[in-house]
């Protein structure tokens, strides 16, 4: 996974980590630090971080796996993003009943995407 996907992991599954793996992954992911700078920082070795941050990354993704938070966000921004356009072209319509209805989808739609 890249940086983003890892801070995305982070984001939604930070909280269920120990102070140390939060703040390690912090400082790799977020503050973009190197291995030996946060050793350096946490008073630890270089392999340690190496070993806390592998651990941590593959339990953030079992997280992602078995909860799915991420994915369905996904899904969902895709989703309101089709909600979004079909509405659009549905407020066009020359027929009295349906532009305002499609005004008020498009309404919803964008209360969802924020």
């Amino acid at each position: 996974m890249d940086a983003l996907e890892m801070t995305l992991l982070l984001d939604y599954y930070g909280g269920m980590l120990t102070d140390k793996q939060r703040e390690c992954f912090d400082m790799r992911y977020n503050q973009d630090l190197s291995l030996g700078e946060i050793g350096e920082a946490l008073g630890v070795s270089r392999q340690a971080v190496c070993d806390n941050l592998s651990r941590t990354e593959a339990l953030l993704r079992r997280m992602e796996e078995n909860i799915g938070c991420i994915r369905r966000g996904l899904t969902a921004r895709k989703a309101v993003q089709e909600i979004l356009e079909a509405a659009e072209e549905l407020k066009k319509s020359s027929d009295p009943t349906v532009s305002p209805l499609a005004g008020r989808i498009i309404s919803a739609a964008q209360a969802l995407k924020e």
